[in-house]
């Protein structure tokens, strides 16, 4: 038994074809069948049931199939833990960040290795949680910082809490709702456009709770996309009203080009931002400068 071999075994456990998994190893179709033939010989039992265009796995399969996936992953960090002792250096960054840490990190921390690690080489990648969750799991990225609310528990990812930070209103600074200098209702709010990125069951019930049922996003948000600062762009030459995490407008609230709406009742949530990682993967001594850069500036 062998690593090829399991890896042979894989690959038609995923494509259920001898042809197509011949193709994806750039093995012919013989020589894969010889050697899922000699795991078997070696085993003393079927592996595969090569019945009808489909080939499934027996339950034997199955059972080892689960273990082979352990075992070259286990292998691929024993390679990627080489590599980095190999290399001598604190090797790349790559990382995912969801639309509110995107807003806040993406640029500071790459003016900042720019600054003070230019050897280090550093690829950021935006986009939906879905995607970043698979491109974290083929191991295209090492983490991901994201909001926990929007991902499932599952045990190939480790998710280490790292701040919440506060949610509300924020408008420009000359906005109408401004001029009253008192708290304004949802519905006040309403007669404007409401900018969010994507959001999650759970806060749109804690919306719902807040405001009523004229609160929910679906309904109540008009403009809508994943990156938090095109969103607070529109706000800041429109009369939109961006919903969302505050820390993600600071420099504009504290340049005087934004304002936070006080609300009644007051709504009283935020993001609850976490650090997500393959279970068992090693990192390379680089994320540690990530990490610190990330604990500095996730804050209110």
């Amino acid at each position: 038994m062998n690593l090829r071999q399991l890896e042979h075994l894989l690959a038609l456990a995923e494509t259920g074809s001898f042809s197509r998994a011949a193709e994806q190893l750039h093995l012919t179709q013989s020589a894969l069948s010889r050697s899922i033939q000699s795991f078997e010989d070696e085993l003393g039992a079927r592996l595969v049931d090569r019945t009808g265009k489909r080939n499934e796995l027996t339950p034997l399969g199955n059972t080892v199939a689960a273990r082979a996936r352990r075992i070259m992953f286990e292998a691929a960090e024993l390679r990627r833990s080489a590599d980095l002792l190999k290399q001598g250096d604190l090797g790349a960054i790559r990382v995912g960040l969801g639309s509110g840490p995107g807003a806040m990190l993406m640029t500071p921390f790459l003016v900042h290795m720019a600054q003070q690690h230019p050897g280090v080489r550093v690829n950021i990648t935006r986009g939906s949680i879905e995607l970043q969750l698979v491109q974290l799991r083929q191991r295209l990225l090492d983490a991901l910082v994201i909001d926990v609310r929007s991902i499932a528990p599952a045990p190939d990812l480790t998710i280490e809490h790292l701040a919440e930070l506060r949610a509300g209103f924020v408008c420009r600074r000359e906005h109408p709702l401004l001029a009253a200098r008192q708290a304004v209702r949802f519905d006040d709010m309403l007669r404007y456009p409401l900018a969010s990125t994507p959001l999650s069951d759970e806060v749109a019930h804690i919306l719902v709770r807040h405001f009523g049922p004229q609160a929910d996003p679906q309904q109540a948000v008009s403009l809508r996309c994943e990156d938090v600062t095109s969103l607070v762009e529109t706000v800041k030459a429109s009369d939109a009203i961006f919903l969302g995490v505050i820390a993600a407008a600071r420099a504009e609230i504290a340049s005087g080009q934004l304002a936070e709406l006080v609300t009644t009742p007051p709504l009283v949530t935020g993001a609850r931002f976490a650090f997500v990682t393959l279970t068992g993967r090693t990192e390379a001594p680089s994320m540690g400068i990530f990490r610190q850069f990330v604990a500095e500036r996730l804050r209110d």
